[in-house]
């Protein structure tokens, strides 16, 4: 929740919501408003409207979703709202609220906010002023960093592919609670979030495109409501790496690895840094990729020169941040023996193998050492560093 005091005016907060039959269906057995306009064609045909029309307090009940998770956020008190509808909403709108902070007033500390809702023609749908009371809460001071160390809760991004599950696995084993992202392996998701229930570990999962900036602002709001913090990040999420000449090469190949490699992460730091500067306190940790450091095999033009690119990125942030108590660093695995190298030929893998002094490849658990290593107290000296995990192919 944010306090009255780092409230401003100008402040902004905005939230999606599709309306679904569903969503009518709940509306009026929770209200007991069965009017036949919002839930029968044959009546709103008959009508000027011609279709049904969804209940328009259905769609002003958002403005209590983005008051009570947005702005304020917890604990706010709502205790006024104005309200003027202004065209209907359908089943399958896609409605954004927004509400702005237009006023504060001190002697109550209490805010005011413009709400208004829009549909997905940009129309606006409904509007109104809604007051609200920033209520106080007490937190304990003291040993606040120490004490947010001992709680240790960890967002692990790309958290159902072979390094990110077995990373979750093994920050669970370690004390953390968990939460695991996806973006399309839902299933995978809620195997692991089960697996590691058993263990009786707080666990949470959470989906996102993190390429998207609201979505991943969003996501990091959804962990932080949940577990109360955020003391590390893990960011295991990658795309399928091509295979491709030089002569083949087009631009959006690089886009794409550029996308995930600087935007998301990007997109990461943006969205976590003022829960980690909070806390005075957080571990970011970032994979990159042994070709940075030595003659990168060909045809890869795109993922190295991405990878380079974030080498840089974790670098310069590391710098920036280190006064801030939050810690930044890279592991750098070799070939890893996940569904990603599904497609390499077994004698590129066997010779790979062979160029180890260890004499194999890297496994999963190899790689999740090292960042276990990282988000611990044990490397609160360290950052804008590199842990190689390679078997010794590389060695500086």
């Amino acid at each position: 929740m944010q306090k009255y005091q780092s409230i401003q005016v100008g402040d902004r907060a905005e939230i999606k919501h599709r309306v679904t039959q569903n969503d009518i269906e709940k509306f009026i057995d929770l209200t007991g408003d069965d009017n036949r306009l919002h839930h029968d064609p044959t009546f709103a045909e008959k009508t000027s409207f011609k279709k049904p029309v969804a209940h328009g307090m259905l769609g002003a009940s958002f403005i209590s979703t983005i008051i009570g998770t947005k702005l304020p956020g917890d604990g706010a008190l709502w205790f006024s709202q104005t309200l003027e509808f202004l065209l209907p909403v359908r089943v399958g709108d896609e409605l954004t609220i927004k509400a702005e902070v237009t006023k504060k007033i001190d002697k109550i500390q209490a805010i005011e906010l413009l709400t208004e809702i829009y549909n997905q023609d940009k129309q606006k749908v409904t509007t109104g002023v809604a007051q609200v009371k920033v209520v106080d809460y007490i937190t304990e001071i003291k040993a606040e960093t120490e004490l947010l160390k001992k709680e240790k809760i960890a967002l692990v991004l790309g958290g159902t592919g072979g390094i990110g599950s077995e990373v979750c696995r093994l920050l669970s084993a370690s004390g953390f609670k968990v939460a695991i992202h996806y973006h399309s392996g839902k299933d995978r998701a809620i195997k692991l979030q089960e697996k590691l229930k058993s263990n009786s570990t707080q666990t949470a999962i959470v989906e996102c495109n993190l390429q998207d900036e609201a979505q991943t602002k969003n996501m990091f709001e959804q962990v932080k409501r949940k577990f109360g913090t955020i003391t590390a990040v893990v960011n295991c999420a990658t795309i399928k790496i091509p295979n491709i000449k030089i002569d083949s090469l087009e631009w959006s190949d690089l886009q794409k690895q550029i996308d995930i490699n600087v935007k998301a992460n990007f997109n990461i730091v943006q969205s976590v840094l003022p829960i980690m500067e909070e806390n005075n306190y957080g571990k970011l940790v970032f994979l990159t990729t042994q070709y940075t450091e030595s003659t990168p095999p060909l045809n890869l033009v795109p993922y190295v020169t991405a990878k380079y690119a974030l080498n840089g990125f974790v670098k310069s942030i590391a710098v920036e941040l280190a006064p801030r108590g939050i810690c930044a660093n890279l592991v750098s695995p070799g070939m890893t023996e996940t569904d990603l190298i599904a497609d390499i030929p077994e004698k590129v893998r066997l010779i790979t193998a062979a160029k180890s002094p260890i004499q194999r490849l890297a496994k999963p658990q190899d790689v999740a050492n090292a960042v276990l290593f990282l988000v611990s107290e044990s490397s609160d000296y360290m950052t804008g560093e590199t842990i190689r995990v390679n078997g010794g192919q590389v060695m500086l």
